[in-house]
Formats: C-alpha cells, structure tokens, sequence
C-alpha cells in the first residue's frame, strides 16, 4: 500500500448538489427555493429572531440583570489565604505578588472563610465585620 494509492470508500464522498443547471438534473428551474417571495431571491435572508413581523421574543420578554461595572476591577480573599502568607504587612502589592488577586484588580476585601492563627496587619484592604474579629483576636490590626 502507497500514499498515491489510497482512495476513500465508494460512497464515503457524495458529490455536491448542482442547483439551476437544467431540468435533467432535478434541481433546475428554480433551484429548490419554491416560488417568489423574499427567499427565493439572492440575498434575501431573514435576520435572526425575526418572526414576520410579530413582536419578537427578544422583545416580548422584560429586561433583567444588571452588571456592576466595578466588580471587574474588584476581587475577594478568604480570611484562611491571609494565613498561608508569611508576610507580617499585608497591601494590595503583596496580594498581587502573591498571586491572590488579579493584576488588574484595584479593590480587595478579605471575608470570614476559615481561620487565621497568626498576627496580620493589613494596609488599604477591605475586611469585613466577622473577619475584622478574627484577625484583631489572633493579634492582628487592620488599617484601611
């Protein structure tokens, strides 16, 4: 067996449908678009979710949602990462370096997840209430 020599398998390749070219081949005349109207003429598509002139239901259904524009630029940090840190004063550098924000990230809070054993100061970071708790009762403070 040689590479000139390979073939697919009779009936594995189906030649393509030949359209307008003549009544002997089944698909002339009008070319299997039916008669008249808009999809029967070149360039005639129908944009999608058009519905013949009904109210769409992209339009029929209310708005909802909303997207913070803010969030992009903000992240979280679980109280039990502060832990795993062996830096003693904690900022925004320190977070990114450390790989637990986001580069782009320009506001971080720290949320009661887990525990922390060892003293943390922490320097233009968010905290909150139950998390403030814990960080002040293992030694720590907080300064924002």
């Amino acid at each position: 067996m040689r590479m000139n020599t390979l073939s697919p398998a009779r009936g594995a390749k189906k030649s393509r449908k030949r359209v307008g070219r003549g009544p002997g081949s089944g698909c002339g005349g009008r070319s299997g678009r039916g008669d008249k109207g808009k999809k029967s003429r070149s360039g005639g598509k129908i944009k999608a979710g058009f519905e013949g002139g009904q109210m769409p239901l992209q339009r029929r259904l209310p708005k909802f949602g909303f997207h913070s524009r803010g969030a992009r630029y903000s992240d979280e940090i679980r109280l039990h990462e502060l832990g795993s840190l062996d830096i003693e004063v904690v900022d925004m550098s320190v977070l990114r370096s450390a790989g637990l924000v986001r580069h782009d990230v320009k506001r971080a809070k720290v949320i009661l997840s887990g525990s922390i054993d060892k003293p943390v100061k922490l320097k233009g970071v968010a905290v909150t209430a139950g998390a403030r708790k814990l960080i002040e009762a293992a030694g720590g403070q907080v300064e924002e």
